[in-house]
């Protein structure tokens, strides 16, 4: 067997408020051996997601909360490197929820092969992954734009706001991008071709929202909530649609999660805010792979990865999205 050396990083403690050194445990174990029905997968990237602070909570979700003790649960891609299971082979290249550890043994469940060839390996964690799958059905499904309207996005330099705004584009939408800092918000516009962006760092969210929807607003894809979220309401239009996939600024509270204030203005605009679970839509994936794909071919969408190199960075990596540190999909980089 060979002598390689799992690193994993497990949940120690469940975080009060931002994830912490204690929160963690880093081990380094020998890499387990199979038995029959089962394979081995040398992980080469992991994907890191806002979601996975939601799954750090002992807390009723859509998914179980990771337990103390287990390994840090996370989208991966990796390679088959030994297989005693009829479907995979080595050399097979496989996507699965298989956590943050360089190497892990599966019995086959909830792994799907896909091609190197097609795309980069970072990519089907991101752009033809979960944030993909998220970006796509969030929009289309439960947004339902239609050409000549008028769709805002929050995190719009992230993962899946990237691509919301993109595909908004496509479908004939007039568009525009919430995201932190001036670069960003260049790279919104000048870039991946959105209308306009307002940096919310910088600039009065709800003035420079008059100014950049004087149509007012008929979907907004939320992905960061608070203040941001209360400041769109203002401006949506009759029977509009809030898409709510996620609330970043909300995820460390050390209090309760603070919601719209001003949710009356569903009321009066007869408007519906609904959320998105990518799950809910897993018969589906194949669709949204191939019009993403073709999308990415044809030159529509445009992606950006964020890699990061080595799981011993992990902790810090993780970090990064809540402090709005990263530039497009972030992905780790198992070996450095």
């Amino acid at each position: 067997m060979m002598t390689a050396i799992n690193k994993q990083w497990r949940l120690k403690a469940r975080p009060v408020g931002e994830p912490i050194a204690e929160t963690w445990d880093y081990t380094e174990t020998e890499v387990p051996t199979i038995t029959d029905g089962q394979l081995l997968i040398k992980i080469e990237y992991i994907s890191i997601d806002p979601a996975m602070r939601g799954w750090l909570n002992d807390a009723k979700s859509y998914i179980a909360p990771v337990q103390i003790g287990d390994v840090m649960r996370a989208g991966t891609v990796g390679k088959v490197i030994e297989s005693k299971h009829e479907k995979f082979a080595i050399g097979d290249y496989v996507v699965g929820h298989n956590g943050v550890q360089s190497y892990a043994v599966s019995d086959g469940t909830g792994l799907h092969k896909i091609d190197p060839s097609l795309a980069p390996l970072s990519y089907y964690l991101g752009v033809l992954g979960m944030p993909g799958m998220t970006g796509y059905f969030g929009l289309l499904k439960t947004g339902e734009p239609k050409a000549g309207e008028t769709v805002v996005v929050s995190g719009a330099a992230g993962a899946v706001g990237g691509l919301v705004g993109q595909i908004a584009k496509i479908k004939g939408c007039r568009v525009v991008g919430i995201a932190g800092g001036a670069e960003k918000c260049k790279f919104l516009v000048d870039e991946l071709g959105f209308d306009a962006a307002i940096d919310y760092k910088n600039e009065n969210v709800k003035k420079a929202l008059k100014e950049t929807c004087p149509n007012g607003v008929d979907v907004y894809f939320d992905n960061v909530g608070g203040d941001i979220l209360n400041d769109v309401l203002t401006q949506i239009n009759l029977h509009a649609r809030i898409v709510i996939c996620g609330a970043i600024s909300q995820y460390n509270n050390t209090t309760e999660a603070k919601g719209p204030s001003n949710y009356l203005s569903l009321l009066v605009n007869r408007a519906r805010m609904e959320g998105i679970v990518v799950f809910d839509n897993i018969k589906e994936y194949p669709t949204a792979m191939k019009d993403i794909a073709g999308w990415i071919q044809s030159g529509d969408i445009k992606v950006k990865d964020h890699i990061v190199a080595g799981i011993e960075t992990f902790p810090e990596t993780l970090m990064m999205l809540f402090k709005g540190e990263n530039f497009g999909k972030l992905v780790l980089k198992v070996e450095g």
